[in-house]
């Protein structure tokens, strides 16, 4: 049986059940933007309203859960990296972990703002709405688009990166980095 917590060897059932939901989410997330960002803002087809609507409120969940997963992840042990991988490795692969971090924050942010700066107001999921933080502001409007379009692609370069990277263990160095993120 699984344990709840971490241990040195590797990840417990709610870190593996952090990483694996919010991967999802935010996969599901980037796919989901760049698909609707390609149609047609005019016209009678409301898919794209409704996609954004789905695209803030999915955002913004994973806004929630960032300080329960973080909190969690500040109060486990980390399992041990690999131990004959080099420096440079383990300083990328902890890079990259915080880099993660700083995106589930500054995405969701940015949509945030985003849409505090265009007036249009952000449900989450029809229980509350959010406050606007910003007046309305076109041209803010236009540059908190570029940040957070900007943002979206650095963090699909990390997760190549990430994927890439637990694919290399796994195949290549035949180590247990990946399986000890899986159940």
């Amino acid at each position: 049986m699984m344990p709840i917590e971490n241990t040195e060897e590797r990840f417990g059932a709610v870190a593996i059940l952090f990483h694996w939901s919010m991967a999802v989410l935010i996969i599901g997330l980037l796919a989901l933007g760049l698909y609707m960002v390609r149609l047609p803002d005019a016209g009678f087809d409301t898919r794209k309203i409704v996609l954004i609507l789905y695209h803030k409120e999915i955002g913004f969940a994973v806004l929630v859960l960032l300080p329960a997963r973080l909190a969690w992840r500040l109060t486990q042990i980390l399992p041990q990296l690999v131990a004959d991988l080099p420096q440079w490795q383990k300083i990328a692969a902890r890079f990259v972990h915080l880099c993660f971090y700083a995106m589930m924050f500054a995405l969701p942010v940015t949509g945030w703002l985003m849409s505090s700066a265009a007036g249009i107001p952000v449900s989450f999921f029809g229980l509350f709405m959010l406050p606007g933080f910003l007046p309305r502001d076109d041209y803010l409007f236009q540059r908190l688009i570029d940040i957070h379009k900007w943002l979206a692609y650095v963090l699909i370069l990390l997760i190549f990166v990430h994927v890439g990277a637990a694919l290399m263990h796994h195949f290549v160095r035949k180590d247990d980095t990946l399986r000890r993120m899986l159940p």
